[in-house]
């Protein structure tokens, strides 16, 4: 059987007036999603915490619903109010996820451990589990989870983070080979981003990064010779959402200037 899919090559991303949800969305990354969403003429929802949202709030014409996704709960009202409004989804764009302070992985209080795991790992299962239904109403819905170039590097002092986003990216397999084909399941990979790498001063005075290596000795191994900027991530996005990548699942999308070349 060939693909069902109507190409569209001069559209990277969901036909116009797909139906979107972006969990994070009042992020950094989050924002510079939505606002590509918009630009494209999609139907967009944005879920996140309210303080989130009250700092950045989401644009003009985006349909915001409050949720925790660390909380169980919380997660699936969010979903429960979305599938009222319109049933089924085509897309979900998951960038929930933060880590901790940089420390030994064997020096790492289980507490924070536990925290990083529930809020990068946990979190994209709750959100995942809740959104699947709708996912699949529509037919040939899309998950993209977000994960990090760390996952395959083994980076000193981020080893919760390492870990649970190496976990995401095993469980976003999953997710593609039990759901296929109504629904795919991909993963992008970011490296460094601009709005989340942490640059403090170190002890020369020099600019160090989260893990506290000197910036510019972290920017000489990126091809590219800098860090994304958010802009960057949305049309990876985007085509990971739309029918134009719509024979890919259980992959991953690396997004890191070069520094990684599986």
């Amino acid at each position: 059987m060939g693909s069902p899919i109507e190409f569209d090559f001069a559209r990277l991303g969901p036909p116009e007036g797909a139906r979107v949800v972006v969990a994070g969305g009042c992020g950094g990354i989050g924002s510079a999603v939505v606002r590509g969403c918009l630009d494209t003429d999609l139907d967009v929802t944005v879920i996140d915490l309210p303080a989130t949202a009250q700092a950045n709030p989401p644009p003009n014409g985006v349909t915001f619903v409050p949720f925790d996704a660390y909380e169980e709960g919380s997660v699936n009202a969010a979903f429960a109010r979305i599938a009222e409004d319109g049933g089924s989804i085509d897309a979900l764009a998951n960038l929930v996820g933060s880590g901790d302070p940089p420390a030994p992985l064997v020096e790492t209080e289980t507490a924070s451990f536990d925290s990083v795991i529930s809020r990068n790992l946990r979190s994209a299962f709750l959100i995942a589990k809740a959104a699947m239904p709708l996912l699949r109403k529509s037919g040939h819905g899309a998950l993209v989870n977000t994960a990090s170039g760390a996952a395959f590097r083994g980076l000193p002092g981020v080893g919760s983070y390492t870990a649970a986003k190496a976990g995401l990216i095993g469980m976003t397999k999953t997710l593609a080979v039990e759901n296929a084909p109504e629904v795919r399941a991909n993963v992008i990979a970011p490296g460094g981003v601009t709005n989340k790498v942490k640059v403090t001063k170190g002890k020369e005075g020099e600019a160090v990064g989260p893990n506290g290596l000197p910036v510019g000795h972290i920017l000489k191994t990126i091809p590219m010779g800098r860090f994304a900027d958010p802009e960057d991530i949305v049309g990876p996005m985007l085509f990971l959402m739309g029918p134009m990548s719509g024979y890919m699942t259980g992959q991953v999308l690396h997004l890191s200037g070069g520094m990684l070349t599986p």
